[in-house]
């Protein structure tokens, strides 16, 4: 009944001409880490319409996914709440049917919604049919929970007829948001479009070969925080992994074509960002889940040329999962629910101050799984990102302090350097501060697994049928 109440509520308040209000395009893509661009300085990978978005787009630099794992970045972008408040902290649980969520709010106001690709909040299985009342306000419905095999990989519509995409996935998902885009250009409608490609996500080599070839493993050049002891096997996912990247970046080439043809684009708020990073073998490590910036940095571009010109700015703020929600709202003009935790960008990014005046946000792990798991170096862990630095603390004490600035590839853990001691402490108390803002306790993970319900494997995973 609350949500009911809630939605409805902000019907009544939005009054507006549904021709003038922005549409909303927001496109994610699944483990793609913020340095791995051409227009970001990576020497090695190829994406050219990317950097040509970037070139008209204001960029969050600073962009953090606040717990740099799949399903949690997802729930809170789609809530604009932190993880310990919609609970989804963990791959493979269920964000809660009766949330608040974007697409509800939108539609509420006015708004058509369409979903496209991998979905990964249901929690009941990662091939199943969702059902319209576990869609989170989507009409439009072309997804499946979570698959990463990208060639011909199968999907549902409306029906629990399951279908299959032709080929490479991602590409054959844009081709249908590109029609979607052509058929909202005739109908004058407002419309929110979330379109989430598998790719750059592991299997690496999984590409069409006519992108593998492109990136020959011994030419790339690897970032310093790279070991010499895993060399070999970086330069292999490397190759693979920015092989999907510029697949994806000719899907980007086809949408933004077809957004303008369609003459969408003018007033359209165009997204990119992704759920996390990956590390690489950075620092030794792979995947995701770690704080470093190779897992927890986002790309994070935002594009209206009708509402903020189409000149390229940087800002320096640190912007979050939760922020995005609110921030779209604040810029279309829709009122945002109670329920977001969640600032609203919206006046930064016209020009105003950032609402974050403390210039921080956390990053953290609730409960390591997978690949993060204990025997391989996991742990509980909370920190702070900065637009300087990044400071984090595990259930013990103080792990890690960098300083970004002056050391972008994090060789250098000034952690319980005398050198840096008032530093610690200033950043453990804005710390502690944050926690206590969130209502944070920082407990080990099996209290809030406990408390939830959750079950889990040996691994700390929750399993799930494929």
């Amino acid at each position: 009944m609350k949500t009911i109440i809630t939605i409805g509520a902000l019907l009544c308040a939005t009054s507006f001409a549904e021709s003038s209000k922005p549409n909303i395009i927001v496109v994610i893509a699944d483990q793609w880490r913020q340095q791995a661009f051409g227009f970001a300085g990576d020497p090695n990978v190829r994406t050219p319409n990317f950097d040509h978005l970037a070139g008209e787009s204001v960029r969050f630099v600073n962009a953090v996914a606040g717990m740099p794992v799949c399903s949690p970045t997802r729930a809170s972008l789609l809530t604009g709440q932190r993880p310990l408040t919609h609970g989804v902290f963990l791959n493979d649980v269920p964000l809660d049917p009766a949330a608040v969520t974007l697409p509800k709010v939108l539609k509420a106001a006015g708004y058509d919604t369409a979903a496209i690709g991998k979905w990964h909040i249901d929690g009941h299985g990662r091939s199943v049919f969702i059902p319209p009342p576990r869609r989170q306000g989507f009409d439009y419905w072309k997804v499946l929970e979570c698959t990463h095999e990208y060639n011909e990989s199968p999907y549902y519509g409306d029906t629990a007829d399951k279908l299959h995409w032709t080929g490479y996935d991602a590409l054959d998902q844009t081709r249908d948001a590109c029609a979607y885009l052509r058929e909202r250009a005739k109908v004058g409608k407002p419309f929110l479009l979330w379109l989430a490609w598998g790719p750059p996500h592991d299997p690496y080599m999984t590409a069409p070969a006519k992108y593998r070839a492109l990136y020959d493993p011994a030419k790339l050049t690897l970032r310093p925080n790279v070991p010499a002891s895993v060399e070999a096997q970086a330069r292999k996912d490397l190759a693979g992994y920015y092989a999907h990247c510029t697949a994806l970046d000719d899907a980007m080439s086809e949408f933004l074509t077809t957004l303008r043809e369609s003459g969408l684009a003018e007033n359209t708020i165009f997204v990119f960002t992704a759920d996390h990073g990956d590390m690489l073998g950075s620092q030794g490590q792979w995947k995701k889940q770690r704080p470093y910036e190779e897992s927890a940095r986002v790309p994070m571009l935002i594009r209206w040329p009708a509402g903020l010109g189409k000149s390229a700015r940087d800002l320096a703020a640190p912007i979050n999962s939760e922020d995005l929600m609110p921030t779209l709202l604040g810029l279309s003009g829709v009122a945002v629910p109670h329920s977001v935790e969640g600032l609203d960008y919206s006046g930064h990014l016209r020009g105003g101050p950032s609402p974050n005046t403390d210039t921080t946000t956390i990053i953290t792990c609730v409960a390591p799984f997978g690949q993060f798991i204990r025997s391989n170096g996991g742990r509980e862990y909370r920190g702070l990102r900065t637009d300087h630095y990044t400071y984090v603390r595990d259930l013990t004490g103080p792990w890690l302090l960098f300083d970004n600035v002056t050391d972008p590839y994090q060789q250098h853990n000034l952690v319980n350097e005398p050198d840096h001691a008032t530093l610690q402490a200033d950043l453990d108390a804005q710390l502690n501060r944050k926690l206590k803002a969130n209502n944070d306790a920082f407990l080990p993970s099996a209290e809030y697994i406990r408390q939830r319900g959750y079950h889990v494997d040996a691994n700390g995973t929750v399993p799930y049928t494929k």
